[in-house]
């Protein structure tokens, strides 16, 4: 089966994935990492027909997107191919086109990057690794996070390839809440009791693929060293599943805040009692007088 990928030409954000008939809405917004006030939140509209191997461009915003050297004109629908480039805005942002064939094993994209294995895609080879699954079944997968933040991290990953939250769309809503359960699952079977656990998404993950975070909230992990780590498990950054469920129950969609990004800059601070720590060992400690209590 293919699948279609949108590409910075720039590289200034991860290979975004299209799906076959979905509608999927670009601009300005942190998942563009364009931050020109000209480009609207919806500039253009993009559909995928994976089986004939383009995608339907239709202008939205009010100024110009461009086809190669064609203006496409608001309101007005284009065909986009591979080898062609799609300009976002006033002959900027330049993406192109490319498709993936996942039925043939150790397939790639052609990119540059995604084709050395771009690390990115990890995730990808890690769920099909026996050495790192922990549960398998027939819609889903659990492995051990590679960097795990707390003492106990596990990733539920669906078979299907979808590339992100935005991605997620109301018959969705089924196969995440079979992840929530097989997460629950996986603490109720695998990690003492007095521990607290959470279940969720980032908003803006690093890695291509959903992937419901279950992870202990003792935090107690080598891995867990900045504060990037540290806020994107303990701010808003990080949606709860039931959160994420019910956007989708209700919206049809998820929606990510603007500015989700700037979360991860935020101070350090306790998530049990929201004391201010100046560095991450201190954080560290101060969070093991709770472990303790």
């Amino acid at each position: 089966m293919l699948t279609c990928w949108l590409v910075s030409e720039e590289e200034i954000h991860h290979p975004i994935q299209l799906l076959h008939h979905h509608t999927h809405t670009l601009g300005r917004s942190p998942e563009t990492k364009i931050k020109d006030q000209k480009c609207s939140r919806q500039q253009v509209e993009l559909r995928a027909d994976c089986k004939r191997g383009f995608v339907s461009v239709k202008q939205l915003g009010s100024n110009p997107s461009s086809l190669d050297d064609v203006v496409v004109g608001k309101g007005n629908q284009v065909t986009f191919k591979p080898g062609q480039k799609l300009y976002l805005l006033n002959r900027l942002y330049p993406y192109t086109l490319q498709f993936r064939d996942e039925s043939t094993s150790g397939s790639s994209l052609l990119g540059r990057k995604e084709g050395t294995g771009h690390w990115s895609q990890g995730l990808r080879v890690s769920m099909q690794d026996p050495s790192m699954q922990v549960y398998k079944d027939e819609k889903v997968v659990v492995i051990k996070d590679k960097y795990p933040k707390a003492r106990y991290h596990w990733l539920v990953l669906p078979w299907d390839s979808i590339s992100s939250l935005k991605a997620l769309r109301s018959e969705h809503v089924e196969l995440l809440r079979h992840m929530e359960q097989v997460g629950d699952r996986m603490v109720q079977q695998q990690s003492p009791n007095r521990l607290h656990f959470r279940l969720g998404y980032h908003a803006i993950p690093s890695m291509s693929h959903v992937h419901l975070h279950v992870i202990s909230q003792d935090f107690d992990s080598p891995c867990l060293k900045n504060k990037k780590h540290w806020n994107s498990f303990t701010t808003d950054y990080f949606i709860n599943s039931q959160d994420v469920i019910a956007m989708l129950e209700r919206d049809g969609r998820v929606s990510v805040k603007d500015g989700a990004g700037e979360l991860l800059k935020l101070p350090l601070r306790c998530h049990v009692c929201r004391e201010e720590q100046t560095t991450m060992p201190k954080l560290k400690e101060h969070i093991r007088t709770h472990l303790l209590s």
